[in-house]
């Protein structure tokens, strides 16, 4: 807090004190504006403005101190000025003080809560700014919440001033009325009680809900106006409680989630169980680094202090080894697993007819519809193959084909700088193949920070890998027929071309949600790069949803398995109460060697976005178990809230840094800081320890260095 914060502060806090300590409540109380109506009343007569001036200031004053007293004033306004001019004066009042308590708590604090709950703040934010003056206008209604209580909350939020003003007045102004009418009846009042009788508390309290009613009204108007085109098409009685298109992550957890709760769920799948993850993603991809891994560490084996070691590539043992990885894994996803959970598997094509079917289209051409309460699309994405000239000419590989090779490429071009090309590329080299990168941009994995991309950089280049970013793919050759072909791929750096030959193309330059074929058009569901839903999931038909890759914004195999309890939750329930999908805390990993992880903000990121950080740096190379494993390379980097130990981000490079990332995803889900991590106790020797001597520098770096002069001094004084 800054010395201008600080002493407006105390400046309150002192104005506040004096209200008590001269006991200023004596001049807010029944009996005493009872007594002195009559003064106040001749003296209104006498001098009019002066009066209507101070009784201004002093109702400004109290409501913006937040001190006892606003509703003996009101009283007091409605004795003196009458109904009319007194609930003018006081509704005036009243907004001018509230708003000047608002600016104050977000002058005065908003910063520091920023600083330590910013991302929950930013969340908040989103909220005000779609509905915040609608639920201003209903807390306002209702004097059962504290106003002081509510001046101070939404002074933490970015709501304008302005809004907060004439949203207030209005709100305020029933309950103004009420006190304002009861003070004109000043004689017959005997305490603040008698004002709001049971009755009328009851009446106000209603009125503040009736917002939230009409809000619900507008909502089944719309989503009536929506299901207008299909009204006779509506089923009086279901098949399903719920039907998942797609057996991916998403499909899959949606679908088990359904069956927990004693839903009758139907998942209907196109062609394999698993979806890409497993048959083509993330459980192949890593059986081939883990062999890619192997054949480099019998190279480098007098790393380990074995002098000779040896080894033949046999690639299409390596393929046979993968696709084994894929059976073993199977059983998990398979048919036969959620049939027994209870769901119904349905291996075929859906699309969906009207929102409460879908047409299933078996491969042997037998055709059913199923009607359903909900529908959730978990379609995921396919690799893009980009539209470069002659592509298609020389047959190039994606990540979903590449699985089906079964010799070594001699020379191979990955086009894409991304994670899964970083991952492909270093694994290709490894095994042997010489690999060409190429990439658009000035640097690979550009989403990280450029010391991470320098890092990966060095990584691949070890391995052999020729890296050539800032490289534009122009265009793809073929020079003769069959076997004998030669291929060649065309790029542009710096205005020059070149020319380089290859006898596979790995296309991993990102991949793109599965629209077409599901009836999405036909429905009229708004689709940009994905399904467009809204924060709960929820697609223009509040009864479809979307999970998974198809949705986005993130296509991570656990974001996809974590949206599908809100896509489950909310089809199933979304009748009585939604969830919002929380995405506060996304951790990620590129399974390169050293592997690169990351949860929350990077410094670009943060940089970007004008969040202020304090970085943390803990080289790995000092850790011993790292030492011991000849793995003494990377390090983990924390960004926290400045001065404070509160966690913004992680990056992790090394080894094992994705299992290394939980133990901070865990602690900022729950707000645990880094003194939190420094006072737990990690196994000697392991790589997790990397944690705790990151928390280590953190606490060195904030020593309370003053602290620390006087006991030396005191253990100076303790020895004589």
């Amino acid at each position: 807090m800054n010395r201008q914060k600080l002493i407006l502060l105390l400046a309150l806090l002192a104005a506040v004190i004096a209200f008590f300590a001269l006991d200023l409540g004596r001049f807010f109380t029944l009996d005493y504006i009872k007594q002195t109506q009559g003064e106040f009343s001749a003296l209104y007569e006498a001098r009019p403005l002066l009066v209507v001036g101070s009784f201004l200031a002093v109702y400004v004053a109290v409501t913006a101190l937040s001190v006892p007293g606003a509703a003996i004033l009101t009283l007091l306004g409605g004795a003196v000025f009458g109904l009319l001019w007194g609930t003018v004066i006081v509704s005036f009042a009243s907004s001018i003080g509230a708003t000047l308590a608002m600016l104050f708590a977000r002058y005065v604090l908003r910063d520091s809560v920023k600083a330590r709950f910013g991302n929950r703040l930013a969340d908040i934010d989103k909220g005000i700014e779609r509905d915040g003056a609608f639920y201003l206008f209903t807390l306002r209604l209702v004097p059962v919440f504290p106003f002081f209580v509510i001046n101070l909350l939404m002074g933490l939020t970015k709501m304008k001033a302005a809004t907060f003003y004439g949203v207030s007045q209005l709100g305020m102004l029933a309950g103004t009325i009420v006190y304002v009418y009861a003070g004109t009846q000043l004689a017959q009042i005997d305490s603040l009680r008698s004002i709001v009788s049971p009755g009328l508390a009851t009446a106000l309290v209603l009125l503040g809900i009736f917002p939230l009613l009409a809000k619900k009204a507008v909502d089944f108007i719309q989503a009536r106006k929506v299901y207008a085109p299909w009204a006779d098409k509506k089923p009086k009685q279901f098949d399903r409680n719920i039907v998942v298109i797609g057996a991916g992550a998403a499909g899959l957890v949606t679908s088990y989630i359904a069956a927990v709760v004693k839903a009758k769920v139907t998942l209907v799948e196109a062609h394999k169980m698993g979806g890409d993850c497993l048959n083509y993603g993330c459980v192949p991809s890593k059986a081939l680094i883990k062999t890619a891994t192997l054949a480099r560490n019998i190279r480098h084996s007098a790393d380990y202090g074995i002098a000779e070691a040896s080894h033949r590539i046999d690639f299409a043992q390596v393929m046979d080894r993968i696709a084994q990885v894929v059976r073993d894994i199977e059983p998990h996803d398979s048919v036969e697993r959620y049939t027994g959970l209870g769901v119904d598997v349905q291996i075929g094509r859906a699309k969906i007819i009207d929102p409460w079917r879908v047409q299933i289209t078996a491969d042997d051409g037998k055709v059913q519809v199923l009607t359903t309460r909900s529908i959730v699309i978990a379609t995921g994405a396919a690799p893009f193959v980009p539209p470069l000239p002659g592509l298609a000419d020389v047959e190039p590989l994606t990540s979903d084909t590449l699985w089906g090779l079964r010799e070594l490429p001699r020379r191979l071009v990955v086009l894409g700088g991304g994670p899964i090309g970083c991952e492909l590329s270093q694994s290709f080299a490894r095994l042997g193949a010489q690999v060409t990168q190429i990439e658009q941009a000035p640097r690979l994995l550009g989403r990280e920070d450029e010391d991470v991309s320098a890092f990966a950089l060095q990584a691949l280049q070890a391995d052999g890998v020729q890296v050539l970013t800032q490289h534009k793919a122009l265009r793809c050759e073929r020079v003769g027929t069959g076997a004998a072909a030669e291929k060649f791929i065309v790029v542009e750096s710096g205005g020059v071309e070149k020319r380089i030959a290859f006898d596979q193309l790995l296309c991993a330059v990102g991949r793109v949600a599965r629209l077409q074929g599901f009836g999405l058009e036909e429905l009229g569901i708004p689709v940009g790069r994905t399904v467009q839903t809204d924060e709960s999931l929820r697609t223009k038909y509040p009864n479809i949803l979307a999970a998974g890759d198809v949705a986005g914004p993130y296509q991570f195999t656990h974001v996809a398995a974590h949206q599908a309890w809100y896509a489950a939750v909310n089809g199933l329930f979304g009748a009585f109460k939604t969830f919002k999908a929380d995405y506060r805390v996304i951790p990620a990993a590129t399974f390169i060697d050293p592997e690169v992880a990351r949860v929350g903000l990077n410094e670009a990121e943060a940089k970007a976005q004008n969040v202020a950080y304090e970085v943390t740096r803990y080289g790995i190379d000092d850790l011993d178990r790292a030492i011991a494993d000849s793995a003494a390379h990377g390090w983990v980097k924390v960004l926290t809230v400045p001065g404070k130990d509160t966690i913004l981000g992680v990056t992790i490079v090394g080894a094992h840094a994705g299992d290394l990332l939980a133990e901070y995803v865990l602690a900022m889900k729950h707000g645990l800081g880094l003194n939190k991590i420094l006072g737990t106790i990690h196994t000697y020797p392991t790589m997790a320890e990397a944690n705790k001597y990151a928390a280590g520098e953190w606490k060195r770096a904030h020593q309370p260095v003053a602290l620390l002069k006087w006991v030396e001094r005191f253990q100076t004084w303790r020895r004589g």
